[in-house]
């Protein structure tokens, strides 16, 4: 979509109010909860993820998510021994309803990847945002003001994770939010409490006493795309060197 001069002027208002919305610091959070004392993150550990389907599923009740739209799905790969840095990666329909079973003939590895919004620290999507609609809350969750969200697309466009879509009913960007109105009220997120081997973790790294720093301590973790420099913050446990 582009913004003539003209049309940015109309904006501008629109922009302030937004901008004054994110400093106010909303959404309004749960009483007693202090979001300068938490900064969210996700563990995922890949060898513990057996493609259920129960996370999305759990998603997309959870949400409200609209059918063929995904604020979290899981990916399936398979390795090939001839060709292991180029895999077949399959996710249907999200793999929401799991996936088909392996040929006891086919070579090479197989492994799901499940893959959400990373709650970036230097997000391309809110720099991006002509009116400050996508903004990161004080606690480090990326998310969207569809009150403000004009609709653009500028912020699908710059997510190098693929993690946004715009609502086809709402006309408005939409996204995972980590289940920010569950985290903030001392909850897991829907699709961390539906998975049924632990594979996802909420983690709070400035909790002292969060399992995480054990974790990172003692296991190596990565994060999707590193080069693009977004300080992803969905950290994954046994990633193999093909996933994209």
């Amino acid at each position: 979509m582009k913004i003539s001069r003209r049309q940015m002027l109309i904006l501008l208002p629109a922009a302030a109010i937004a901008w004054e919305h994110v400093m106010a610091g909303t959404p309004e959070a749960a009483p007693n909860y202090a979001m300068s004392e938490h900064w969210w993150s996700m563990l995922i550990d890949i060898p513990k993820c057996i493609g259920c389907g129960n996370c999305v599923r759990a998603c997309q009740a959870e949400n409200d998510v609209p059918d063929g739209r995904f604020r979290t799905w899981v990916e399936r790969y398979h390795v090939h021994d001839e060709d292991m840095m180029n895999p077949e990666v399959i996710s249907p329909d999200g793999g929401k309803e799991g996936f088909p079973s392996v040929a006891k003939e086919d070579s090479g590895k197989y492994f799901f990847v499940p893959k959400l919004c990373n709650q970036c620290v230097d997000s391309p999507c809110t720099q991006v945002c002509p009116v400050g609609a996508t903004f990161v809350t004080p606690d480090g969750v990326v998310l969207v003001d569809q009150k403000y969200c004009m609709g653009c697309a500028y912020c699908v466009q710059a997510c190098p994770y693929g993690c946004r879509y715009i609502h086809p009913q709402k006309q408005v960007a939409d996204k995972c939010t980590l289940c920010y109105h569950r985290i903030t009220k001392g909850l897991t997120t829907a699709c961390c409490e539906a998975c049924p081997t632990g594979a996802r973790q909420l983690v709070d790294l400035k909790n002292p006493n969060d399992p995480i720093h054990e974790f990172l301590r003692t296991h190596p973790v990565q994060i999707l795309k590193p080069q693009m420099a977004t300080g992803a913050k969905v950290y994954y446990h046994g990633m193999d060197g093909s996933v994209r």
